[in-house]
């Protein structure tokens, strides 16, 4: 009897945990990364079918400022999409909870799926465009609801493995995006509406098998206020009877914040027992988009062919790369539970910096050396290990660990619209900057990745094998605030109309 409680303490992962996980991040995190890449193999084709579609109904040609101004909408609505899904986060997950707003979610994969499909047969490509925008919207829930329900259900011990599972299943979408779109498969002049139909393929199993798998007991205990129902949902999921401990530890957090209530995003900016913890998701959502990942994609290509690669060869070599991603990212699943998140964070933004600073001397060398170009390759390969290792699954795992449940659907949408902007400042403004500055264009990403490496190893704590609680405990000192919950006493300074909100 003595052994139980050290049982209970260190959970561990059982079919329905996993098989949760497994159904959550592959309905929603995988169409994220699908989505993001499936639309670039078959590009050429599709502006063909833009053209050929105008000229049908106008007997004209679009030109090439309306066909380039066109594609730009096209791959554009998709991050602000994702935007706009960021800013219905916390709406959704407090009205229809963790699961009830994933299985809404659906509709958002499954009906543009549809519309793009079909589109060539209906010759509009008006329905890709409104279609990019509804699967950005679905994108833009997945990101943040995902790793809040997974953290939610995760034991503390598996809180981080778990976390960083929703950015594998987006790095496993862009491979199989790529890989589907090689010229041989998909990418070509009959396949390319099949390629942008198949995510609607994940979202319809998502439909059928997640309804049978528990809704997050916090979600219901805290916010349903039904005991019951999260005590079963517990047993299911630790595959033991006795959870009380567990319920014991989610009713403490539950009585801690009833002064608090649900806390609104201008209530999250103006308390002074949250701050810092606003502080760190902008700043490391902002790193993580705008420390160059995106635009290192963007460039690959370029450095692939300067290197000597064929360019019919150069498919396969992005699709490598995607490979190496995937690779890492299941890495980092093992080892974020033994080296902790803030070490991955530092280790990954440090390793960015270096590759940043390496390819900006090798672009500018690239000429002159005959081998700077293979240095190239090595500083993108470098660079998207960095990347996968931290700064891509670690910063959405930090907001469900950081957050307490009243204030953690406001800070995912805080989060997650940085998130989405920066995504979308950097593929509107990264052409002119590379234009402007050409090789040199590295150096403003190397200068964001080692001005977050400072502030991660300044600010964020260790979060490893923590409870919520004993977290939150560590930002009340750097607060400076007396307790973990000083909210009834900020709350009442704050204007009756902020409290309404």
């Amino acid at each position: 009897m003595e052994q139980q409680p050290e049982i209970k303490k260190e959970g561990r992962l059982t079919l329905v945990l996993a098989l949760a996980t497994l159904i959550a991040a592959f309905g929603s995190s995988f169409q994220y990364g699908y989505n993001v890449a499936a639309i670039n193999s078959p590009a050429e084709y599709m502006k063909e079918f833009y053209n050929e579609t105008y000229y049908d109904r106008t007997s004209d040609y679009l030109s090439d400022f309306s066909l380039t101004l066109l594609w730009s909408i096209s791959v554009s609505m998709f991050p602000f999409g994702g935007f706009i899904g960021s800013l219905m986060v916390g709406p959704l997950v407090n009205k229809c909870g963790r699961k009830g707003t994933l299985l809404l979610n659906n509709v958002f994969s499954i009906v543009p799926a549809i519309l793009m499909g079909s589109s060539e047969i209906a010759k509009s490509f008006e329905m890709i465009i409104v279609s990019r925008l509804l699967v950005g919207i679905c994108a833009g829930l997945s990101s943040n609801v995902v790793p809040m329900y997974l953290g939610e259900l995760a034991p503390k011990n598996l809180r981080g493995a778990l976390g960083v599972v929703p950015q594998l299943f987006i790095t496993v979408g862009i491979l199989v995006a790529q890989i589907f779109g090689l010229r041989s498969l998909l990418a070509n002049l009959e396949g390319w509406p099949i390629l942008l139909a198949i995510t609607g393929i994940p979202a319809a199993l998502q439909l059928l098998l997640l309804p049978f798998f528990p809704e997050s007991p916090r979600y219901l205990l805290i916010q349903k206020k039904d005991q019951q129902a999260a005590r079963k949902a517990l047993q299911r999921l630790r595959g033991w009877d006795d959870v009380e401990a567990e319920v014991e530890e989610i009713r403490q957090e539950d009585e801690a914040e009833k002064a608090a209530g649900f806390i609104s995003v201008i209530k999250l900016f103006r308390m002074r027992s949250l701050r810092w913890q606003v502080i760190s998701v902008i700043i490391l959502m902002a790193g993580q988009q705008l420390s160059g990942v995106n635009a290192i994609y963007y460039y690959a290509d370029e450095i692939y062919r300067s290197s000597g690669v064929q360019d019919n060869d150069v498919q396969y070599v992005t699709a490598g790369t995607g490979a190496v991603n995937v690779v890492i990212t299941m890495c980092a699943v093992v080892v974020v539970e033994l080296l902790g998140r803030r070490f991955l964070l530092l280790l990954g933004f440090t390793t960015c910096f270096t590759a940043c600073c390496v390819l900006t001397v090798a672009l500018a060398l690239q000429n002159t050396v005959s081998w700077m170009p293979y240095l190239s390759i090595t500083c993108v390969i470098v660079y998207v290990i960095g990347h996968a290792l931290g700064p891509s699954p670690i910063p959405a795992l930090l907001i469900t660990e950081i957050f307490l449940q009243s204030s953690r659907s406001s800070a995912f949408m805080v989060g997650g619209s940085v998130h989405w902007l920066s995504n979308f400042a950097v593929g509107l403004l990264f052409p002119f900057i590379q234009e402007g500055l050409g090789a040199y264009s590295f150096i403003i990403f190397a200068a964001i990745c080692l001005l977050t490496t400072v502030y991660v190893f300044l600010v964020i704590p260790e979060t490893k094998a923590k409870t919520f609680m004993e977290i939150n405990q560590i930002f009340a000192k750097k607060n400076k605030v007396s307790e973990v919950h000083p909210e009834k006493e900020e709350l009442e300074d704050l204007p009756p109309s902020t409290l309404e909100q």
